[in-house]
C-alpha cells in the first residue's frame, strides 16, 4: 500500500469524524428555541399523519440529522435551493418542520460515507482508481437523495391523482345530500380510508386545521401546497369564488368533477398511447437479438458440420 493510498485513506476517515462528531455535538448541546417548544405539541400528529421524515419517533436522531443538515445550506444564497427541497418533501408526504435540515443531513451523511464505504477498494485496485471512486461514491451520496425525493413526490402525486376524482364525486353526493362543506371533507376522509389512504389522510387535515381554527379557504391552501397538484389548486380557486360571490358550491363542485374525471381519462389514453412506442425499444433491445440467434444458430451449426466434413 503506496503512501497516496494511505493519505487518501486517512483524510477521508477524519473528514467522517470530524462530521459525525459536530453533528452528536450540536445534538447534545443544541438549546430549545421558544418557537420549537411552541410546535413540539404538532410533532405526534405528524408521525401519525407519515409528516416523521425519519420515520419513527427517536428525537435524538432527527434533531442531530437536523443539526448535521446545517452544514450544507450554505447560507442565504442557499435559501432558494431549501425552498425547493421544502416543496419537494411537502410533496413527498414529510411534514416535519425539519424535514429540510434532516435531508440536508442525509446529504452530508451521504457524502462523507460514500468514500469510506468504498475505501477497501483500496486493497485490490490502483491508488488511481480508488481515487476516482471515491469521488463518484461522494458525488453519488450527495445527489442521490434528490433523485430519490423527487422520484417519490412523483410517485405520491400520481396516487393522489389516480383516487381525486373518486373523491370529488364522493364529496359533490354529499353537499347535494345536505351536509356543510366542512361535513363533507370529513365524510370524504373516512370513506377514502379503505380506497387510498393518502387521500383520506389529507382531507383528514384538512379537517384537523378547520378544526384548530384555520379559516377553510387557507386549509385548502395548505393542501395544494402539501399535495403541488394543478387539479387541486383548480379546485381551492373554485371553492374561493363560489364562497366569495355566493355561488352554489354544490354546482361548482359538480361541474369540477366532471371535469375532473374528463383529465383522468385522457391522461389514461395518453399513457396507452405510449405504450407502443415503449414495446418497440423494449423489443429491439431484448426479443430481437433472441430472433436472430433462433434464425441464425442452425445455419452456423449447418456450416460448421459441413466445414468439418471436408477437413
Amino acid at each position: 500500500m503506496d503512501f497516496e493510498l494511505v493519505v487518501y485513506i486517512v483524510f477521508t476517515l477524519v473528514v467522517v469524524a470530524a462530521v459525525i462528531g459536530y453533528g452528536f455535538y450540536a445534538a447534545i448541546n443544541a438549546g430549545e428555541t421558544p418557537d420549537e417548544r411552541l410546535t413540539r405539541m404538532f410533532e405526534s400528529y405528524e408521525s401519525m399523519s407519515g409528516g416523521d421524515l425519519m420515520g419513527g419517533d427517536d428525537a435524538a436522531v432527527s434533531q442531530l440529522a437536523a443539526r448535521l443538515g446545517k452544514l450544507a445550506q450554505g447560507g442565504e444564497q442557499a435559501a432558494d435551493v431549501n425552498e425547493e427541497y421544502r416543496k419537494m418533501l411537502k410533496h413527498a408526504g414529510y411534514k416535519n418542520r425539519r424535514a429540510v435540515d434532516i435531508f440536508n443531513g442525509v446529504r452530508i451523511a451521504a457524502l462523507a460515507g460514500g468514500p469510506l464505504a468504498v475505501s477497501p477498494m483500496a486493497l485490490f485496485l490502483e491508488t488511481q482508481v480508488v481515487a476516482f471512486a471515491m469521488i463518484i461514491a461522494a458525488a453519488a451520496g450527495y445527489y442521490m437523495p434528490i433523485l430519490i425525493l423527487r422520484s417519490q413526490a412523483q410517485d405520491r402525486q400520481t396516487v393522489l391523482l389516480r383516487a381525486y376524482p373518486d373523491a370529488l364525486d364522493l364529496l359533490v353526493s354529499s353537499v347535494e345530500s345536505g351536509l356543510g362543506l366542512d361535513q363533507a371533507f370529513r365524510r370524504v376522509a373516512t370513506e377514502m380510508q379503505t380506497i387510498n389512504a393518502v387521500v383520506a389522510r389529507e382531507f383528514a387535515l384538512v379537517n384537523a386545521e378547520v378544526g384548530a381554527g384555520i379559516e377553510r379557504i387557507k386549509a385548502l391552501k395548505h393542501l395544494e401546497e402539501r399535495t403541488g397538484l394543478e387539479e387541486v389548486r383548480s379546485l381551492v380557486n373554485m371553492l374561493a369564488q363560489a364562497e366569495r360571490f355566493g355561488s352554489s358550491v354544490a354546482d361548482s363542485l359538480r361541474m369540477y368533477s366532471g371535469v375532473a374525471r374528463e383529465k383522468r381519462m385522457a391522461r389514461a389514453e395518453e399513457a396507452a398511447g405510449q405504450i407502443g412506442s415503449k414495446l418497440t425499444f423494449i423489443m429491439i433491445i431484448f426479443f430481437l437479438p433472441v430472433l436472430m440467434a433462433v434464425l441464425l444458430t442452425p445455419s452456423i451449426i449447418r456450416i460448421a458440420l459441413d466445414a468439418g466434413a471436408e477437413s
